[in-house]
């Protein structure tokens, strides 16, 4: 079965390698992008998201500029969703995983064997 994953908060050329990375991982992952706020609660209300792998530094067009604020936002209102951040700072994962996200990874590992892994762990 399909999973389907949600990319909140990148810029495209992430995006485009968070797509590979994930493809590579899990085959027939069916990947959507919110670009801000709405369209991430609307993906939420309206579709199965099995993962969302958040960037650490948001855009305009969300609740807040950090990632980590919008985990803890959401574990509230979606306790049981399962969420991941995109960073390679330390100090960020950890955050993210006080709020409630998964083991995360820095954009510097995608492809990595360590990525699969988690993104496998995370759908398992």
């Amino acid at each position: 079965m399909s999973k389907n994953i949600l990319l909140v908060g990148h810029c495209g050329a992430d995006s485009s390698y968070l797509r590979m990375t994930v493809k590579k991982a899990l085959g027939d992952a069916q990947i959507q992008i919110a670009e801000d706020s709405q369209e991430l609660n609307q993906a939420l209300a309206t579709k199965q998201v099995d993962l969302i792998l958040f960037n650490r530094q948001l855009d305009y067009g969300f609740d807040s500029d950090q990632g980590v604020d919008v985990i803890r936002l959401l574990r509230l209102s979606h306790p049981n969703a399962k969420m991941m951040l995109v960073s390679n700072y330390p100090e960020a994962q950890q955050e993210a995983l006080a709020a409630g996200a998964l083991p995360g990874f820095g954009k510097r590992e995608l492809g990595s064997a360590r990525v699969t892994e988690l993104l496998r762990n995370a759908l398992g």
